[in-house]
């Protein structure tokens, strides 16, 4: 055969393969489209609704979600490094890690790490998860960072109270230092402010029928905002204190007010609002005297709150009536409570080791263990749940039909003078019978500071507009006590602000031990992290760290790394404290074994499984380092990016199309070699045999074709 033959047929060959391949995807994509409409048009201005809550567990280093419909652990990304305690919010596309000082985005698609970006402020920030965001709102700083499309930074001109969103995507936030409510709309950059509380009010946002809504916990009434300001005052029945916090929403034609310095829940008849009848007698429920809470926070038809000193999830009907308790296990901090767009409420334990989950609708607890799904799952596995068969959806997104956001602005209210800013820095430590309370100044925002008033639970007390500290005395020792600091001026009252939990007792009580975690690889490196222990009333001076071997170190982190440590080893944390200017403490002796792994040889893998869906292919392996750390990668046309691996672990190659049976190529490395392991089959969906083909499909195909032809 002369060479234009072999050019003619081979042209005649790939051009019938291509002719072929390009009817089949065509038939395919008019059934898929067919499928997906229904013949039906989609909707305009259609938004989804995030299914479930994501939490970042330390012990693991790795982000969870879970399913509040099934109360399961259904995914995990690994995002080493963060922060104990970090929150997890999600977007339509990505979730995100946010700590004090980064924000870490990854894909919920791979489940894998994309970018950190610093925040606008240092401080934890209260999260939104809303049409157009998620929302990062830095209440003191007054920022209000927009994650989603478009991404945007609004700075809001003073600190914000607790913001609240409407269904169309809008934030409504409250500024605490002019008393102005501003509104950003959904994909908006400038903030506009329609209406205004009374020079020398407090107060704070909800959401009554979808409807922004002020409280006024200095005239003790409930106000619609609209275009125009403030509408008609609806007087509340009761009197509050000021550190009195509002519900997100309303539960029927009640709303859920804190007042945590009487001890008590209020559930407020707000009917009144809107019908021209008078309100219903408030109910009011008795809360334990001595604990500080978080909340309310309101679903549908439920009210909860956290007990922070207890540790327990409240939850309360619309007639006050107590419905569950339950404890929040895990160590550390306060839990963190958070509303999902699911209608659920999530209750996090402060290291991310479980998550309780609310029942919207009639108050139940579940709780999620997410350590023992940690143990059980590896990154960026999917759910072990069955696949949807058929035409059923996936159940990861309810759909929800918006209103196009008001776009009518007013104009920013005039600057005057107004109550004072939040006092800065406020700390707090403990002494035999009293607690020593130090701030900075708040803002005289126009008018100076006459005075700063400290409350806690059972007392109060003032002092002079010049001081930056006081000694309360006459308290119970081994009584925890939460000191709220507020500062006034002319204009008014400004708002509070709580020092950390603070129990009296007497001086010179050694800390407790500090739960240690150490892991190490096979380089020598020991990484060790511990919480910190109980101070017992002393200040954190800082910890003695030390490994086998190693000497001793002095850390003011609650993490240290060691390299060089051989065989097997101990690890001690030792937390050293003070009180007052008296001499260092060194507390009791936290301490956890580990043993260096040695390599023993090069490396194997081992491919036990393919399966694909949506596009994506998941390569289940067996990786073995033996004792050194390995990274892993799969190929079928293109190689994918090093993931480390050890045991059951699944690669996942997104973005790809296959026909018939192909072949993937897997391979591990260590710093004692490499190793592969090939397969050749047709990949498999909820068990049997799938035909899949697409864009890729046909480059592969192509590719073979020629190949076969030369």
């Amino acid at each position: 055969m002369n060479t234009d033959e072999r050019g003619t047929n081979r042209f005649s060959v790939v051009a019938r393969t291509r002719m072929a391949v390009a009817l089949v995807v065509a038939g395919c994509l008019a059934l898929v489209g067919l499928a997906v409409t229904g013949q039906a048009s989609t909707p305009e201005r259609l938004e989804f609704v995030q299914v479930g809550h994501w939490v970042y567990n330390d012990a693991a280093q790795s982000a969870f979600h879970v399913d509040g419909s099934t109360n399961r652990v259904d995914a995990r990304a690994d995002v080493p490094g963060a922060a104990n305690g970090s929150q997890v919010l999600q977007g339509d596309d990505s979730g995100y890690v946010v700590e004090r000082n980064r924000i870490t985005q990854f894909d919920k698609a791979t489940l894998s790490v994309e970018e950190s970006t610093p925040p606008p402020a240092p401080e934890t920030p209260f999260v939104m998860e809303i049409a157009g965001g998620p929302y990062l709102v830095y209440r003191n700083a007054g920022q209000i960072v927009r994650l989603g499309d478009p991404a945007a930074t609004v700075p809001a001109g003073g600190p914000l109270s607790r913001p609240v969103a409407t269904n169309d995507g809008t934030v409504w936030a409250h500024r605490v230092d002019n008393g102005a409510i501003c509104e950003l709309p959904k994909g908006a950059a400038v903030m506009t402010c329609p209406a205004q509380l009374p020079p020398g009010h407090g107060g704070g946002l909800t959401l009554v029928g979808d409807r922004p809504v002020v409280l006024d916990t200095t005239g003790d009434s409930l106000h619609r905002v609209g275009l125009d300001g403030l509408g008609e005052a609806l007087p509340l029945g009761i009197k509050l204190s000021p550190s009195a916090q509002v519900a997100n929403s309303a539960v029927g034609d009640r709303l859920a007010i804190a007042d945590p310095e009487r001890n008590q829940l209020h559930l407020i008849d707000i009917s009144g609002l809107d019908q021209d009848r008078p309100s219903a007698k408030p109910i009011s429920v008795e809360l334990t005297k001595g604990s500080r809470f978080n909340g309310p926070l309101s679903s549908s038809n439920v009210v909860a709150m956290v007990d922070e000193t207890r540790g327990e999830v409240l939850t309360y009907d619309v007639a006050g009536k107590l419905k569950s308790t339950a404890k929040v296990p895990g160590q550390g901090t306060a839990p963190r409570l958070a509303k999902g767009e699911d209608n659920r409420i999530y209750v996090d334990s402060s290291d991310g080791s479980h998550v309780l989950v609310v029942n919207g609708d009639d108050g139940s607890v579940v709780d999620v263990d997410v350590d023992k799904a940690a143990n059980s799952q590896t990154a960026g596995a999917p759910s072990a749940e069955p696949e949807p068969s058929g035409d059923q959806p996936p159940p990861q997104r309810e759909q929800r039909q918006q209103a196009p956001p008001n776009t009518q602005q007013a104009p920013p209210p005039v600057a005057r003078a107004t109550p004072p800013g939040a006092p800065r820095k406020v700390s707090a430590s403990s002494g035999d019978g009293s607690i020593k309370v130090s701030w900075s100044p708040a803002a005289d925002n126009g008018a100076r500071i006459t005075g700063y008033r400290l409350t806690w639970t059972g007392g109060s007390t003032r002092v002079g507009g010049s001081s930056r500290g006081t000694t309360i005395s006459g308290l119970r020792n081994g009584t925890p006590y939460v000191i709220t600091v507020i500062a006034e001026n002319s204009a008014g009252i400004g708002p509070g602000v709580s020092a950390k939990v603070v129990t009296p007792g007497p001086a010179n009580r050694p800390a407790g031990a500090p739960v240690v975690t150490a892991n190490a690889t096979a380089a020598g490196k020991v990484s060790v992290s511990w919480t910190q222990p109980d101070l017992r009333g002393g200040t954190l001076v800082h910890y003695l760290v030390s490994v086998t071997g190693q000497g001793q170190r002095t850390v003011t982190a609650t993490s240290a790394e060691f390299t060089g440590v051989t065989g097997a080893a101990t690890v001690t944390v030792r937390a050293v404290t003070k009180f007052g200017s008296g001499a260092n403490l060194t507390g009791a002796t936290g301490s956890r074994k580990v043993t260096v792994p040695v390599v023993s040889g090069p490396p194997t893998i081992t491919i036990t499984q393919v399966r694909g869906k949506d596009n994506t292919l998941f390569v289940s392996v067996n990786a073995n380092g033996k004792g050194a750390p390995a990274t892993c990668t799969a190929e079928f046309f293109a190689e994918t990016k090093p993931v480390a691996c050890s045991g059951a672990t699944t690669l996942t190659i997104p973005s790809v199309a296959w026909v018939g049976s192909i072949t993937i190529t897997a391979t591990i490395k260590t710093s004692a070699g490499t190793a592969t392991d090939s397969w050749r089959g047709v990949p498999t969906v909820s068990g049997g045999a799938l035909f899949w083909l697409g864009p890729l499909a046909l480059v592969g195909l192509r590719r073979r074709k020629e190949k076969e032809l030369l």
